[in-house]
């Protein structure tokens, strides 16, 4: 067995590994597309007769740490096995080979997002929590700033990129969004039947998601300072609204814990109940443990999907 970084000739065979592992695997191909430095930072594992058996990737993304300072983490994602090799210790040998690579980089720490803890943890990463409400969809009468809530066009990226900066400006776990990500990396995360609502006034916009065929997600928030407690309550009370028109039942919320938002879930929920995940996890590199532990833990700490890896 042979464990090396990637080749451009092994592009056709690296698609087919996750075309095999990931029902998503077109978004994985993408994103993995623009990155200019992806085969230095692509390790894979490549068997005596040449098949490429296990792959993971790395990109070093700038986040807020605890105190709202970007920091270069090294994010990583795409990694597959395929299954009739899996159960080799491929990924603990590739993990340890992204963990020099990114230390050499100057990565402070390292972030991922699994639903397979036990994979990482004998690695050094730890798993950290994230807040989120889920229940049935509530049937009160919307709020009244419910009706200046549209769909977001094309023409409002603007007050969208100037919304989730204002909002970001010192939350930890938050990516610096560059124009790039806006044209390239937020599409492909949000593509239809995602839908972007925002406020008349651009005070604030939701991301709605369906993760299920009776069930609607509120994956993003941004809210203009000093108009938090108006535009949460409109925009949630909206999100209702549209699930409700689209004969949806129940909602989960997945939003960092912020006092407004707290108080509106009662226009999206009838009945809120606590549901934290548990997919984040961290590995100090550079960056002291307790540093790293600051960050994935603020009260207000956050990571959107938009800008996953």
């Amino acid at each position: 067995m042979c464990y090396r970084t990637a080749a451009p000739a092994d592009e056709g065979a690296l698609h087919a590994l996750w075309a095999a592992v990931f029902p998503d695997a077109p978004t994985v191909t993408t994103l993995w597309g623009r990155d200019p430095g992806r085969h230095r930072r692509t390790f894979v594992a490549e068997t005596g007769d040449g098949r490429l058996v296990s792959v993971l990737h790395y990109l070093p993304r700038p986040l807020r740490s605890a105190a709202g300072t970007p920091q270069r983490v090294g994010c990583v994602g795409s990694v597959a096995t395929h299954p009739d090799a899996r159960g080799q210790g491929h990924i603990r040998h590739l993990l340890a080979a992204a963990v020099a690579a990114m230390t050499a980089d100057g990565c402070a720490w390292s972030l991922l997002f699994t639903g397979t803890p036990r994979v990482y943890e004998g690695a050094g990463w730890r798993s950290f929590a994230a807040p989120g409400w889920s229940g049935p969809l509530t049937t009160a009468a919307p709020h009244p700033a419910a009706a200046g809530v549209r769909p977001a066009t094309p023409a409002d990226l603007p007050t969208l990129r100037a919304l989730r900066a204002a909002f970001d400006a010192t939350r930890p776990l938050t990516t610096v969004r560059t124009p790039a990500d806006w044209a390239h990396r937020v599409p492909v995360w949000y593509a239809p039947p995602t839908q972007i609502l925002l406020t008349d006034a651009g005070t604030g916009f939701v991301v709605l998601r369906r993760p299920a065929a009776d069930s609607v997600e509120v994956a993003e928030i941004a809210l203009a300072p000093g108009h938090e407690a108006v535009a949460a309550p409109a925009l949630l009370s909206a999100a209702a609204i549209h699930a409700r028109e689209a004969h949806l039942t129940t909602a989960t919320v997945h939003l960092p814990a912020d006092p407004a938002i707290r108080a509106a879930l009662p226009h999206l929920l009838a009945a809120p109940r606590f549901s934290p995940t548990h997919y984040g996890m961290s590995r100090p590199l550079l960056a002291s443990p307790s540093s790293v532990h600051a960050t994935t833990t603020s009260p207000t700490a956050f990571h959107w999907p938009a800008d996953s890896f």
